[in-house]
């Protein structure tokens, strides 16, 4: 258990192979072996090797070291990330030098000590899983960038509520204030909190996302601040918390409000210190992290129910950003429908999706429970059943919660009114003229109505 690394000796001497096989197979995942260099690119292409040990002379009274220096180039050719380290027993300090600028990770002298060369080994497949990390790392913060340019992955709303709400981010985001997003679940808070984090100071370092509302309790310790292996029962190795991962860029926890009591003071603390104590850790690790947090709950109220310590809300809350509900602003419904519209056409090869006017109509009239989120898989699932290109409003079909009573409790006249109208459209899907007679009123006077409600 906690073996890690494949390894592949190449060495024309069996009684060699064997000994160092003997030797590595206690502490390495699998050791293989091969007497020839000719099967060497063959080998890299079938098996999974992460170091090779590769001696530096195979033909009879060679000393010089040039046919370990070939096949050096040749595995660098096919695989250029797997560490080489060199083996003889004629070395020098010019050959060594040699092997290093030709790719080689390290040289090690024949008869070589155990213990180092184990050591030596262990340490060369760390570093290459930390690049591993950080190539992986860099891959995601690319793909970040590229999503969060509008016209990809990030839709920019016209409505007034957004527009003040972008202008709050222009002013926020080079700054390292805490924030905290709330709105309703599906609103869009995580890709605010890219957006934030894409325009700040940090938009080169990680900005590492925390779901707290799908996270037992009892890992919350161990994701946010780490442990060290042998801290408790199921730690078989050493693992990094969020909070070191995010160190230099942005940490996002999402559903603030899902964080237990005990935790809320552990948390506090990091804040206010700027260091996190890995569980089993002797000392504490400093980071520096520029926190956002997102919650659908009033943490005022939870404060006052003592469900969430007041000094906790008031450090994580210097800035506050109030994502609206779709509901709220209908007219931003349109640019987002040729957004996702766009982003289907090519990830289903379906080229032209659009939407009829009364299809859009009745998207409008839905209030979108589940926010942007629902109205993304509304269309998505639209376009995977329909049959054209133009999708209709019967491509669409919604099951709102209702109240219990049935009853719509709403008593806001201009809500009630605004609502009136587009239940109207909807029931005649877009017919103007059906719908101005349904409530009664002129094609003039509902028109007029459209326009003040944005409809």
């Amino acid at each position: 258990m906690g073996k890690k690394g494949n390894i592949l000796i190449v060495d024309d001497n069996r009684h060699i192979l064997e000994s160092l096989s003997l030797l590595l197979k206690h502490d390495f995942n699998r050791v293989f072996v091969l007497d020839d260099p000719g099967g060497l690119v063959e080998l890299l292409s079938v098996r999974e090797i992460d170091l090779v040990l590769l001696d530096m002379n195979y033909s009879a009274g060679a000393r010089d070291g040039r046919e370990g220096l070939y096949w050096l180039q040749q595995i660098r050719k096919y695989e250029e990330e797997v560490p080489v380290v060199l083996m003889t027993a004629y070395g020098g300090v010019e050959l060594a030098v040699q092997g290093m600028k030709e790719g080689a990770a390290d040289f090690v002298l024949k008869p070589w000590n155990p213990d180092k060369l184990i050591a030596n080994i262990k340490t060369h497949l760390s570093l290459r899983e930390s690049r591993k990390k950080l190539n992986r790392y860099q891959s995601i913060l690319r793909s970040e960038r590229e999503g969060l340019v509008p016209g990809k992955s990030f839709h920019s709303c016209s409505s007034a509520p957004m527009r003040r709400l972008y202008e709050a981010i222009s002013k926020i985001a080079p700054t390292d204030a805490n924030i905290l997003i709330t709105g309703e679940n599906g609103t869009g808070k995580e890709i605010i909190a890219r957006q934030i984090h894409n325009l700040s100071a940090r938009s080169g370092e990680l900005m590492v996302a925390v779901d707290l509302g799908a996270l037992p309790h009892a890992l919350f310790e161990s994701e946010l601040f780490g442990h060290k292996k042998g801290s408790f029962t199921d730690a078989l190795e050493d693992r990094t918390g969020r909070f070191e991962l995010a160190s230099g860029g942005t940490l996002f926890l999402d559903e603030i409000g899902n964080i237990p009591p005990l935790l809320q003071v552990k948390l506090l603390s990091v804040l206010e210190r700027r260091e996190v104590h890995p569980i089993g850790a002797a000392k504490p690790v400093p980071v520096d992290i520029r926190l956002i947090a997102a919650t659908n709950a009033r943490l005022q109220d939870m404060v006052a129910r003592q469900e969430f310590r007041e000094d906790l809300y008031y450090r994580v809350n210097t800035i506050n950003l109030h994502l609206p509900a779709l509901r709220e602003r209908p007219e931003d419904i349109p640019g987002f429908c040729t957004f996702f519209l766009g982003e289907f056409s090519r990830k289903y090869r379906r080229p032209g999706l659009k939407l009829s006017p009364p299809a859009l109509q009745k998207l409008k009239a839905y209030p979108w429970p589940g926010n942007v989120r629902e109205l993304k898989h509304a269309l998505e699932r639209a376009v995977i059943l329909s049959e054209g290109n133009t999708l209709r409003p019967g491509d669409f079909v919604f099951h709102a919660a209702i109240p219990a009573d049935g009853h719509d409790h709403v008593l806001n006249l201009k809500e009630v009114e605004r609502r009136a109208l587009l239940r109207a459209l909807d029931v005649h899907n877009g017919n103007v003229s059906r719908s101005a007679e349904a409530l009664g009123i002129t094609r003039a006077t509902l028109y007029a109505k459209m326009e003040k409600y944005r409809i």
